[in-house]
């Protein structure tokens, strides 16, 4: 055994670890030391490590929304399928059309929705609030053509969604019917809770999280972190996924509590045994399986009939 493998020995589920060993092979712990090229030299070599083909039955087309680079994805032969406009994450620095490209096939395929990524530009070149207009650019113009929309993403792009569903009911358009958050960063007190309990997590530390605010250069901005909103009424339905071996997990539940505080449905898969960016590893183990497909279940509820799925029992 070497040492990254001893590093990762004490987690409990077998396929996570593998997940992690082959993960820390193409992206070091430490990558947000190296410069931003490097970071995401390491990302993309990590991403196409764990890519899957599309699956057969469904379509792309590059194409822009609002002159914002976007994949559409479309199941073959459906009609008049609601859509799911998707941001990806990465810290606001890295990532895009092709780093969850087969995320949002899979999730195209299995929920029977039209899904569109977005290619936000990134910080830190683009600040925010850059990559937030780009997502609410992208998001207008995609609900000209489909107005039977959800919002989601995982990690920084759960943010976007997050951010996106409070302008939308703010500005009382477009009108979406849910929102799925996948291990969202929301802007939560890093000096309490899972910051600190999960402060050196596998895959993303509390000191990345802090690298990563800092870069997007979002701070005391509502759309740049959802937590700081102070009226949640009138947003749409929203599931949430929070991974315990992550030191955003406390995120999804200060959410979901205001949420349901101010009367909206909401709803978060806790899962104990996984980390941030599992969704990697939903071919690799049982837990993150189980889990994609109750995030693809929640997605078609949304989308399908603008309610959030049973309970998970």
């Amino acid at each position: 055994m070497d040492d990254i493998e001893q590093k990762y020995a004490g987690l409990e589920d077998p396929g996570i670890r593998d997940f992690l060993i082959a993960g820390e092979r193409f992206y070091p712990p430490d990558a947000v030391t190296f410069t931003m090229a490097e970071q995401r030299a390491f990302y993309d070599r990590y991403c196409a490590h764990f890519r899957k083909p599309r699956p057969a039955g469904v379509a792309t087309e590059d194409l822009r929304y609002a002159n914002v680079p976007c994949r559409h994805y479309r199941p073959k032969g459906a009609a008049g399928t609601p859509l799911m406009v998707y941001l990806h994450g990465g810290g606001f620095v890295l990532g895009g059309l092709d780093s969850h490209d087969d995320v949002c096939a899979e999730l195209c395929d299995g929920a029977r929705i039209e899904v569109v990524a977005v290619a936000y530009r990134l910080a830190p070149e683009h600040p925010f609030p850059a990559a937030f207009e780009d997502c609410w650019a992208a998001l207008k113009a995609i609900a000209s053509t489909n107005a039977e929309i959800i919002v989601g993403g995982d990690s920084a792009g759960g943010n976007l969604a997050a951010a996106l569903a409070i302008r939308a009911r703010d500005e009382e358009a477009p009108r979406l019917k849910g929102q799925v958050l996948i291990y969202p960063g929301l802007g939560g007190d890093m000096s309490r809770g899972s910051y600190v309990t999960q402060a050196t997590a596998p895959g993303l530390s509390t000191a990345d999280v802090q690298f990563y605010r800092d870069t997007y250069r979002g701070g005391g901005a509502k759309f740049a972190e959802p937590l700081r909103e102070t009226d949640y009424r009138g947003l749409p339905p929203a599931f949430l996924v929070a991974a315990a071996i992550d030191p955003l997990h406390d995120d999804c539940f200060a959410y979901a509590e205001r949420l349901a505080a101010a009367g909206v449905p909401a709803m978060v898969r806790d899962e104990p045994q996984l980390v941030h960016a599992f969704l990697r590893a939903r071919n690799m183990s049982l837990p993150a399986r189980a889990s994609f497909d109750a995030i693809t279940a929640a997605c078609a509820s949304l989308a399908h009939f603008g309610r959030l799925p049973p309970e998970r029992t």
